[in-house]
């Protein structure tokens, strides 16, 4: 009676695993990050942790990105070799789990970091990180205290030059009221 079949079992199987072995391949590799924005001062550390899965021996590469410069950090395979480039290599510390640390910040290592992880087969998968850099608070305390000082500075010769003009003025009048005054030889008594 019901001859209109649209699966049979077969089909269904071949179907299933093909559709496991795609999600297998694209699951191969794994990234995972706590956190992907941080925020760090001058001559700190940063520490860019990752978690990384996959089949086999991953090769590792981070990259540098920023509105100026792009640069590559580094390469590595855990436990295999490991490549630093000459402008990180005292600054960097590459880890077996893919993560990296970053010592004596600057500010022109603020941007965008990307890790790359490649497997034999060529297959990759990319994760980023924002790192924002902030200048040292001290350092605007000092401009704000040599500013303050600056600042009295100026209020203080200002409060002298005005105490000068003051007794200046004064003198001045005191000099007009007795230039304005008749000599006492010019007076002369009139009787009553």
């Amino acid at each position: 009676m019901w001859q209109f079949r649209l699966w049979d079992v077969q089909d269904v199987a071949v179907f299933l695993s093909i559709t496991l072995y795609i999600c297998d391949l694209a699951g191969a590799i794994s990234i995972h990050s706590s956190q992907r924005s941080l925020t760090r001062s001058v001559q700190e550390d940063v520490f860019f942790s990752v978690d990384v899965s996959c089949s086999g021996i991953p090769t590792i590469q981070w990259n540098f990105m920023s509105a100026v410069v792009s640069r590559t950090i580094g390469t590595w395979q855990p436990g295999v070799y490991s490549n630093i480039t000459v402008d990180y290599s005292s600054r960097v510390q590459a880890y077996i789990n893919g993560s990296m640390g970053l010592s004596d910040l600057r500010l022109q290592d603020a941007g965008f970091y990307v890790v790359t992880v490649t497997e034999a087969g060529g297959s990759s998968k990319d994760v980023g990180f924002v790192l924002k850099v902030n200048e040292v608070l001290y350092e605007d305390l000092q401009y704000l205290s040599v500013s303050a000082l600056a600042l009295a500075c100026v209020a203080a010769l200002l409060m002298l030059v005005m105490w000068l003009l003051n007794k200046v003025y004064k003198r001045i009048v005191a000099w007009r009221r007795k230039t304005q005054m008749p000599e006492n030889n010019e007076t002369e008594l009139q009787p009553l």
